[in-house]
């Protein structure tokens, strides 16, 4: 070959070269499959391609379309589960892929909105019009890129204040049995905390929770900096799966713009169950008390996803409420969830029947970053006070029935001395709001005025 001709073969794969990097690979047009199969909710479907998460839309008998969701496959057989009604659906009906599938539309227009686990507005004031797109399921972050927990937060509370110090970033679970007053506890720490964003997320609870959270708890003032994500006990478990997503997607959107962001969720046990209904349906075998390990696998995955951001990012302090059956901290979900997070407030029932509110078990929680964000004078008096209470709570049949005499034991003697004040500093008014300063002043007053 001549010099000319490899000077212009040289050139023209050159240019080829640069259109080709210029061009736009698009995807396949998606094969459409045929329903073949529906058991409980889980749907089998032939014929089409997809990866778990994507999603499908099939074809019902009137012409109208239900959405389903990849959850699994098994060979050429995809499992769907769908995320609304799934009345009219047929033997045969056509499955159709969608692409694009896995990202929500996030942004400010969010703040004061009430919408479901799709994203669709629940209150009636209009479509919502968002810029930002992420994924639903979240980015996994660096552990060695995330910054600290240095910095306090006021919840407003003040047994959590003085005694068991939150801080911000951190992951508490708020662990509670029916009817002892966690839904109040929430409603105070989203009216009181100190937070740029409240996100709340309701998933698998009753309906009428959504509408009294809003009014009674936070209230149009409180409305306007948060956003509720709804996705009550009647939908399918997938939209349950997709309300907690999507509460920890839009406070991931609020934390990446610097913003310090409160996440309360109500409840992970909910979320846990959901899984469950899942796991089972697609032929997963149960390995803990009926539960799939996928549950088991979801809880750490959605829970890393709160804390702090990297450095110069924001925060997403995140309340979880674990529902304890009967009482029982040791069921599955409520130790699983104990090993992940960065402390737990457990609520009594005991307590709450003698008339004590917020009914904090103080024996029974922790907060697991305390000790190195507060003073060591805040540190020793919220010991001392632990270890007052307990020695009276060890002792309180023996003191009830007159079996102790005063004298024989100090410990006990200071705290019978000390039960009255520390019963008022525990109990607070649903409608009080007491700052973090104004919590350890009183915390150490306690013992100050009984020496």
């Amino acid at each position: 070959m001549s010099a000319a001709a490899r000077d212009l073969s040289g050139k023209w794969t050159a240019h080829l070269a640069r259109n080709l990097r210029d061009v736009q690979l698009l995807p396949p047009p998606a094969v459409e499959g045929r329903l073949t199969r529906m058991v409980g909710l889980t749907l089998e479907a032939q014929g089409c391609q997809a990866a778990i998460g994507d999603r499908c839309d099939v074809m019902a008998g009137d012409g109208s379309f239900v959405e389903a969701e990849v959850v699994g496959f098994a060979g050429d057989r995809l499992y769907l589960m769908p995320t609304g009604d799934i009345h009219g659906l047929r033997p045969s009906a056509r499955v159709i892929p969608r692409t694009g599938a896995g990202f929500v539309k996030v942004g400010p227009e969010m703040l004061g909105r009430v919408i479901d686990g799709a994203g669709v507005p629940l209150d009636g004031k209009g479509p919502l019009r968002c810029e930002g797109q992420t994924r639903l399921t979240g980015t996994a972050i660096n552990p060695l890129q995330r910054a600290p927990i240095t910095q306090t937060l006021d919840v407003g509370v003040r047994a959590i204040n003085a005694l068991l110090t939150v801080g911000r970033g951190q992951r508490i679970g708020l662990f509670a049995g029916s009817g002892v007053g966690k839904s109040v506890l929430l409603g105070m720490m989203a009216r009181y905390t100190e937070a740029d964003i409240i996100v709340v997320g309701l998933v698998g609870e009753r309906g009428r929770e959504v509408k009294e959270f809003i009014e009674k708890i936070l209230g149009e003032e409180g409305l306007r900096r948060s956003v509720v994500v709804a996705s009550p006990a009647d939908n399918t478990p997938l939209m349950r799966l997709h309300g907690a997503w999507l509460s920890t997607a839009v406070a991931e959107y609020f934390r990446d713009q610097g913003q310090n962001v409160l996440l309360i969720m109500d409840s992970l046990t909910r979320f846990a169950q959901a899984q469950r209904e899942i796991g089972l349906a697609i032929g997963e075998a149960p390995a803990t008390k009926g539960y799939p390990p996928s549950v088991f696998a979801r809880l750490p995955q959605l829970v890393e996803r709160a804390g702090n951001g990297a450095q110069g990012t924001g925060s997403i302090t995140a309340f979880y409420t674990v529902l304890t059956e009967g009482d029982d901290q040791n069921d599955p979900i409520a130790d699983s969830a104990r090993a992940i997070l960065d402390g737990h407030v457990v609520l009594s029932r005991r307590i709450a029947e003698t008339g004590q509110y917020p009914a904090i078990d103080v024996e029974a929680s922790i907060s697991r970053v305390m000790h190195d964000i507060v003073p060591t004078d805040q540190t020793n008096a919220a010991r001392k006070l632990k270890q007052t209470l307990s020695a009276y709570e060890q002792n309180r049949d023996l003191v009830a029935i007159g079996a102790y005499t005063r004298g024989t034991d100090p410990r006990i003697d200071a705290a019978m001395a000390l039960w009255p004040q520390m019963q008022r500093f525990l109990a607070q008014g649903m409608h009080e709001s007491v700052s973090l300063p104004d919590s350890v002043a009183q915390l150490a007053a306690l013992f100050q005025d009984a020496a």
